[in-house]
């Protein structure tokens, strides 16, 4: 036997909070709380509660604390995501730059401990060495 039609409409709605989900984010501060609190958990089973009661994974607790070990509480801020702005000819310059700065005054200072080897060693000899005006 077949079923009565129905004289109501049948019509899905969807639900507007379904729409689009957002990634959570905590701040640094939730982070670690969350943390602190992981670690007062010591009884069997403790954790895996605090765990679905936050509705959080075990490795996110062991990346905090990577963070957290490799950058102190600045570490636990939230990082930019996405691509890294590239840099411009400019930029790349500037940093070439820098780089070999820090490469020449390590060279410089090396060079004036060599020296200074030099005039002890002359010193020590009894030789007399000509003095060169430092900067």
């Amino acid at each position: 036997m077949p079923k009565p039609e129905s004289k109501l409409p049948i019509e899905v709605l969807a639900d507007p909070s379904n729409d689009k989900r957002q990634r959570r984010r905590f701040t640094g501060e939730q982070k670690l709380n969350l943390l602190r609190e992981a670690d007062k958990c010591h009884e069997r089973g403790e954790l895996a509660a605090l765990l679905r009661r936050e509705g959080l994974y075990s490795q996110q607790l062991a990346a905090w604390r990577e963070q957290l070990e490799r950058a102190g509480v600045e570490g636990l801020a939230p990082q930019k995501t996405g691509k890294k702005p590239r840099l411009d000819e400019k930029d790349k310059r500037i940093a070439k730059l820098e780089r070999e700065k820090v490469k020449l005054e390590k060279e410089v200072e090396l060079q004036r401990k060599l020296l200074e080897l030099q005039r002890k060693a002359h010193e020590i000899l009894g030789l007399a060495l000509p003095r060169i005006e430092e900067e």
